[in-house]
């Protein structure tokens, strides 16, 4: 059993995380095994409620791993033909990475992430779902610090985009999706 790797983004509580959940279940029902890789991180009460929020609703039978930061080990170690992988979210892997609850960003070693990441993903046993928020249809932001996020998860989610079959727009928990094309980079 294959599929290809496809990025679901949209904005907050367009429906990603459950349209990659639809999907998910739909491979498991078809007999394959399903991984979710969580990246957030709980530092605050409203967060943890999110995240216990998204447990709960997870379909039965999808194994739950936490990757916050290093995101291409945990793809590589959970990878195996028959079993798809959720990544849910690029954006708050991101937001680990740039935005430290203490100390400074470790821009270097996000590149190298980011780098490993894109190489790893054509090499993959496992087709991958990333959701990602799509942030950049509203106003720039005011601080350099916000517009070098905003500028950075787009330039993240093309880079994964060029190496997914499929993109899916998320808009009022409706789903558009369509194959990649491809372009230079």
């Amino acid at each position: 059993m294959t599929a290809p790797h496809q990025l679901i983004v949209g904005g907050q509580r367009s429906g990603k995380s459950r349209q990659a959940e639809r999907l998910a279940l739909d491979w498991q029902r078809k007999g394959g095994e399903v991984a979710v890789l969580a990246t957030a991180l709980a530092f605050d009460a409203e967060m943890r409620e999110r995240i216990a929020r998204h447990q709960a609703d997870r379909p039965a039978g999808f194994a739950t791993l936490e990757a916050p930061l290093q995101l291409t080990a945990a793809l590589q170690a959970a990878a195996r033909p028959g079993r798809l992988l959720l990544v849910d979210c690029l954006t708050l892997w991101l937001t680990n990475w740039l935005m430290p609850m203490e100390g400074q960003p470790d821009l270097a070693a996000w590149a190298a992430e980011r780098a490993a990441l894109l190489q790893a993903l054509p090499a993959l046993p496992s087709p991958v779902l990333f959701v990602s928020n799509e942030v950049g249809w509203g106003v720039s932001p005011m601080t350099r610090e916000a517009r070098f996020f905003v500028d950075e998860l787009g330039r993240l989610n093309q880079a994964v985009a060029q190496r997914c079959q499929n993109l899916t727009l998320m808009v009022a928990g409706q789903a558009w999706t369509r194959p990649v094309e491809r372009t230079s980079e």
